[in-house]
């Protein structure tokens, strides 16, 4: 009897070890997918290397010891999700990960937003991949809302309380009456599967550059989402001007036209101008990049 309890022993360790590099792997995935969204210019309104955006606290440095911050917790999260964790768990993951986010930035949020919606997608993926499942774009949806959809919603309908203030883009959501991130989350992240992810493939299938591919995904996100980042910083006017812009570029061909960098440097001027920052939209960017990447594509430079 010993030989199949040290066969099947052996085996489980294997598993175990697949498991443990997959949750390494994938967050490495996150991780790469934010950086991807950082180094996109022009970006209108946003961080790049290039230049600060529309903001007088953070640059590209500031967001770089903000990733550096983040790489134990998408291993941590994924782990978790794998192993099926509640939201509850999930969750007290996250806080700590704004924590660490917090200490590195010196108190700057740069990655608030992309801790909760990277972080349930990742947990998500691995939760597929430790059921055995293939991974795609359905799957990974679907395994989102079956497993902790009802604590998302749940999620969404806290308002804040002693233990967790209530934060600019809940009190924003309440005033302007439109969701944020917290309604993505409960509904599946629509942007990211619905808008964003099919945007980037197209570009894509239609043989551009994974540069442009980002672009054109994030002007869409800009053209449909309702940011509370935008409407936080420019109200309900700000927001009309951002998803007009956007979908004038989208209108115009996107970049499939000649001129499409020229145009997206003159929308990101002209945000910087009115201090706008669509942060939403860059973070649903970095969640689409995560999908594709999770499901076989390449995260070019």
């Amino acid at each position: 009897m010993r030989l199949p309890v040290a066969m099947h022993y052996t085996e489980r360790r294997r598993r175990q070890r697949r498991q443990q590099a997959f949750c390494r792997e994938l967050a490495r995935m996150a991780l790469r997918s934010l950086h991807q969204e950082l180094t996109l210019y022009p970006k209108p309104g946003l961080v790049s290397p290039v230049d600060k955006g529309s903001h007088d606290d953070m640059d590209a440095s500031t967001f770089m010891r903000s990733l550096f911050s983040l790489r134990r917790y998408f291993s941590d999260i994924a782990t978790a999700g794998m192993a099926g964790a509640s939201f509850t768990e999930l969750k007290r993951l996250g806080i700590e990960a704004e924590q660490r986010m917090l200490r590195a930035t010196g108190g700057i949020n740069t990655h608030r937003g992309a801790i909760f919606c990277l972080g349930m997608l990742s947990a998500s993926i691995a939760c597929c991949r430790g059921q055995e499942m293939m991974l795609s774009p359905q799957a990974i949806r679907a395994t989102l809302l079956i497993r902790w959809g009802d604590a998302l919603t749940g999620h969404t309908n806290s308002k804040g309380g002693r233990e967790e203030p209530a934060s600019h883009g809940l009190r924003v959501a309440a005033r302007h009456a439109v969701g944020g991130a917290r309604e993505e989350g409960a509904l599946g992240f629509p942007s990211v599967f619905e808008i964003a992810l099919p945007q980037l493939q197209a570009t894509l299938a239609a043989g551009r550059d994974w540069h442009c591919a980002k672009t054109d995904a994030l002007f869409a996100l800009m053209a449909h989402v309702s940011d509370t980042n935008v409407y936080h910083r420019g109200g309900a006017a700000g927001a009309a001007l951002v998803q007009q812009r956007s979908r004038d570029f989208l209108a115009q061909g996107g970049t499939s036209d000649g001129a499409w960098q020229a145009r997206a440097e003159a929308i990101h001027h002209e945000f910087v101008e009115h201090r706008l920052s669509p942060g939403g939209a860059a973070d649903l960017l970095a969640a689409a990049c995560l999908i594709h990447a999770a499901c076989g594509g390449e995260l070019a430079a």
